[in-house]
């Protein structure tokens, strides 16, 4: 049974507070940062499902593992985000107005975007977020990095750049964070009797995984155009890589129609 309004507002106070407080407190976040993630929790929780909240505990949790990873050599070669690593307001935004324009949308539960439809979309611009994080937190300590536009050789971190370590590591992102919000949005739901936003079939797993690789591409290829040229800079990269996620697993699903229902 879905959760009442209250109930929704209750639990995402709960979960996003203490999910904001823990990024401040390990400086995943920097304290703008903690509330840009706490206000976009807030609409996720009340306006999508609670139980995206945990998805966002999930990436979170996977991207501050991947910032950590060698970080004493990423700090030493400059390619380091921030100064240890931690995330301001506004890379939390560039990832999360696609989630959050998912939860509004949601909130109308038409027959065009279903409350399962929905769900599809916001793993998938998740997807994309979190498989752009971990090819570029582990891509970065590539020994060869290449533009994706020419295959040139580029010093690591250089925007458009990518490597076979890289590529794989988006790959997996994709896959685990697909596993993840399959099992979460379908089993975990249906376990606790709350509504499911995902269909029980593990085929709706391969929409997230390829939308979250492509979008890790798509990425690429703004930055080694755009973002080189100062058209546009690595949060609006992040911005409409995100967005184009979501739009792209919502025509995957048009396409294969029907519609999926829980």
């Amino acid at each position: 049974m879905p959760l009442d309004f209250v109930s929704s507002v209750l639990v995402s106070v709960f979960l996003t507070g203490v999910l904001s407080a823990l990024a401040y407190r390990r400086d995943v976040l920097t304290w703008d940062g903690s509330l840009a993630a706490f206000v976009v929790g807030m609409v996720i929780g009340i306006f999508g499902d609670v139980l995206w909240l945990f998805l966002l505990l999930f990436f979170l949790l996977s991207s501050f593992l991947a910032t950590r990873y060698r970080f004493a050599l990423k700090e030493a070669l400059g390619v380091q985000e921030g100064v240890r690593g931690e995330r301001r307001s506004t890379n939390v935004l560039a990832n999360g107005v696609a989630l959050m324009g998912v939860a509004v949308l949601s909130l109308a539960a038409s027959v065009a975007f279903s409350k399962v439809v929905s769900g599809i979309v916001f793993l998938s611009a998740l997807s994309v977020a979190g498989a752009d994080t971990l090819a570029s937190e582990i891509g970065v300590l590539s020994r060869r990095t290449v533009l994706i536009t020419n295959g040139q050789p580029v010093p690591p971190g250089t925007d458009g750049g990518v490597s076979v370590l890289g590529t794989f590591c988006a790959l997996g992102a994709a896959a685990y964070t697909a596993v993840f919000g399959w099992i979460v949005l379908s089993y975990l739901a249906r376990a606790y009797q709350l509504r499911p936003s995902m269909p029980v079939s593990a085929v709706y797993l391969l929409i997230p995984l390829a939308v979250g690789f492509i979008g890790c591409q798509i990425d690429s290829v703004i930055g080694a155009t755009l973002e080189r040229r100062g058209i546009v800079n690595k949060k609006t990269n992040n911005l409409i890589s995100t967005v184009s996620g979501a739009f792209l697993a919502y025509a995957i699903l048009i396409a294969a129609g029907p519609l999926p229902t829980a």
